[in-house]
């Protein structure tokens, strides 16, 4: 989703084609919101939500192909490849066929995931691939200090990436209240998102919920994934089925309804290489409560922006979320807070300053170096 906001922004005053994968029943080419989107077949993909690894490969392949046939057809003037796998190297690719600057833009997940076996960081071929992405880009753009962290560790420890936070689009204001959204007047009303899938650690939640005191709280789960009937099963037999909502996918203009009639915003995630539902969740005035594990320390403070736990605290978590619940002061105080810091990540500041880089290296070319 940043990669779409990121490019809408853009797109305001320069041309932005988009290469992406294509599956299911996604048109292969089409114009949304002034930027041009050019999707490359993929095969082997069960769910929309979830990519494998022979649906990754499937895409390098068809990516390079459909690439240099972009480059066939227009001019570019810059590269900006995200994510290093399964991208990385369909963008380097283009770079060397077309003499062009590629900025690869890292966001966490790409580098380091501590809950899958395949993360790059645990295999040796795997982490050399993403070694020579890094190495060959003209330049590196993490999203937060614990991004790039990882990839001086674990990839490429001579280089210095820069460092641009991601943004978030200014919100529209809410369409539906609780009453549309089936949520009672009285409930204290805990939100997360995200795919369900093992990094976002949902299980917690639903666990931490089962230790909260009385009968008035509730879990809004929004996203989509793997993991959804197991979670529902798990709800069931701690017999919280009936406080516990599971949205499924929603619009961008649901989400924002469903956190507007929330009371805070909660996450067990595993690691997250910047956090962008915490700034979406900040622009509706919602305090945060999860772990200290990710690139959402640099713009979340314990006891300022809610309360941030040690990873895997969930007793110390489970108490935050009470304190809250029972602190309607404290909300109001950290829902101010949070408004006014949430103004320094909105889209455009994230946009002028990919701008900034990409004059810089449109106009000295790119380095001579892995052409």
């Amino acid at each position: 989703m940043v990669n779409a906001w990121l490019a809408e922004e853009l797109a305001r005053r320069h041309e932005v084609t988009v290469l992406t994968s294509g599956a299911f029943d996604l048109a292969e080419h089409e114009v949304q919101n002034g930027v041009e989107i050019v999707r490359s077949n993929t095969f082997f993909r069960r769910q929309m939500a979830v990519a494998n690894l022979p649906s990754m490969a499937s895409f390098i392949v068809g990516g390079v192909r459909k690439g240099r046939q972009l480059l066939k057809a227009r001019e570019f003037d810059v590269i900006n490849t995200h994510f290093a796998l399964p991208t990385g190297p369909v963008g380097a690719s283009m770079a060397r066929a077309a003499k062009l600057a590629n900025v690869l833009s890292v966001h966490g997940g790409d580098l380091y995931d501590p809950t899958k076996w395949m993360s790059p960081h645990r295999h040796f071929l795997l982490r050399s691939i993403v070694s020579r992405i890094v190495s060959c880009a003209d330049a590196v753009v993490g999203q937060s200090r614990n991004t790039n962290e990882n990839l001086k560790r674990w990839y490429r420890p001579e280089r210095e990436p820069y460092l641009i936070p991601l943004g978030i689009p200014r919100p529209p204001a809410a369409s539906a209240g609780r009453v549309e959204l089936g949520l009672a007047s009285n409930e204290f009303v805990m939100t997360t998102i995200g795919r369900l899938v093992a990094r976002k650690g949902i299980d917690q939640l639903i666990t931490a919920l089962s230790h909260l005191p009385g009968e008035n709280a509730r879990l809004v789960v929004i996203g989509d994934g793997p993991d959804l009937p197991a979670l529902q099963q798990q709800a069931a037999r701690l017999r919280l089925a009936s406080r516990v909502t599971f949205t499924g996918f929603v619009s961008d203009q649901q989400k924002v309804n469903w956190l507007a009639a929330s009371d805070i915003y909660v996450s067990t995630s595993q690691h997250e290489g910047f956090g962008l539902v915490f700034l979406e969740a900040m622009a509706q005035g919602l305090p945060i409560v999860c772990y200290d594990h990710g690139g959402q320390t640099d713009f979340l403070a314990d006891g300022t922006n809610g309360m941030i736990l040690p990873l895997n605290d969930l007793e110390g978590f489970t108490r935050a979320v009470g304190r809250l619940e029972a602190d309607v002061a404290l909300r109001q105080r950290i829902s101010e807070r949070n408004r006014k810091d949430v103004e320094q990540y909105f889209i455009e500041r994230c946009a002028s300053r990919y701008e900034e880089l990409f004059r810089s290296l449109a106009a000295s070319g790119p380095r001579a170096r892995c052409r």
